[in-house]
């Protein structure tokens, strides 16, 4: 086995892990390794995660098919996919990731960093979005029209997010469409397309991740704030004030443990679920980070600044996410043999 090809699987792996890398040689970029970062992988994870918890959701429920359960997998990544590679598309094209952009100084961009090309991106976007609609219209005929239901409005806001004239960003929207984004429709969606039935449970159960989710880009709007008024944007962190934005994003934590003790009270899910309060200390810290602003300068080695509240954001739903997994199977395993 040579070298080349060890260095490209490395290079694949990273894409998946630790934290957005700016430094990249990008002539050493093979085409796999330009989509995996084009694409920001490393942060895909989380619609997988929460595909993950459709599935065990609906595993209590009776058996699921593994075809319909893969087909969900990838109709929710690729979604996933097209939102960050049509976002960058479009700040690209309407000037505002420029130089001295948050985005431009934390991570390659695929096209002001030379990655690819306009048509490229343009081709891989059109590409996936075909992948999504097809797997869209599969569960549709499987599922009946609810499915388009579900296909529609994610479709909708997939494009209104930061491809419409007057996008969600622009207008404070774009972090709770997450919620409902990674909350009811990926996840209570998902529970139907895998199952065929409406679930209140399974839509309640999808709130803890949809919160953590928001959390997230509520965290990395508030780092690129100073940017983003010069820009016009009027994200949520913008229209609350700094201040009251990390006390909303303080919330929104509390509230992800909140709602599961809730679920296990109500028996929506087991006590397994439980397991995520081995991560409460973790949340803990990303509120107490959120309760002061964010220091002028990163700490020595840090990596992906300015993105400061989006890291502890992102790091605590990750494993939020993980332990919340967990307690489903868990949960699901102790169903079956009881």
């Amino acid at each position: 086995m040579n070298d080349v090809s060890v260095s490209k699987r490395q290079l694949w792996y990273n894409a998946f892990r630790g934290f957005y890398r700016k430094e990249l040689p990008i002539e050493q970029l093979d085409p796999i390794s330009r989509w995996l970062y084009a694409s920001r992988s490393i942060i895909l994870v989380i619609s997988a995660q929460a595909a993950i918890i459709a599935g065990l959701l609906a595993v209590r429920s009776g058996p699921v098919s593994w075809l319909y359960f893969f087909l969900l997998l990838i109709g929710l990544v690729v979604a996933h996919a097209i939102s960050n590679l049509s976002n960058d598309y479009f700040g690209f094209h309407r000037g505002h990731d420029t130089p001295d952009s948050p985005r431009m100084r934390y991570t390659l961009h695929p096209l002001a960093s030379n990655m690819m090309d306009a048509a490229s991106l343009k081709r891989g976007i059109w590409l996936l979005i075909a992948v999504g609609v097809l797997i869209s219209v599969f569960f549709t005929v499987v599922r009946g029209p609810v499915a388009a239901i579900f296909a529609a409005p994610g479709l909708g806001i997939l494009y209104w997010y930061d491809g419409a004239p007057r996008d969600l960003k622009s207008i404070g929207f774009g972090e709770l469409a997450t919620l409902v984004v990674w909350g009811p429709l990926m996840i209570g969606g998902g529970y139907f397309c895998l199952t065929g039935e409406l679930s209140l449970p399974a839509f309640l159960a999808s709130i803890p991740y949809g919160l953590g989710v928001m959390s997230i880009l509520v965290g990395k709007h508030i780092d690129q704030m100073e940017f983003d008024v010069t820009q016009k944007q009027r994200t949520l962190p913008i229209v609350l004030g700094e201040k009251r934005a990390r006390l909303f994003n303080q919330i929104s934590i509390f509230l992800m443990y909140f709602v599961v003790l809730v679920l296990v009270f109500l028996r929506y899910v087991t006590p397994f679920a439980l397991l995520v309060f081995l991560n409460f200390p973790r949340g803990w810290k990303a509120m107490g980070v959120f309760s002061s602003p964010r220091p002028d300068s990163p700490p020595d080695g840090y990596i992906g600044w300015p993105l400061w509240y989006h890291r502890f954001s992102l790091v605590h739903n990750k494993r939020f996410g993980w332990l919340f997994i967990l307690g489903l199977a868990l949960g699901a395993v102790y169903s079956f043999v009881v």
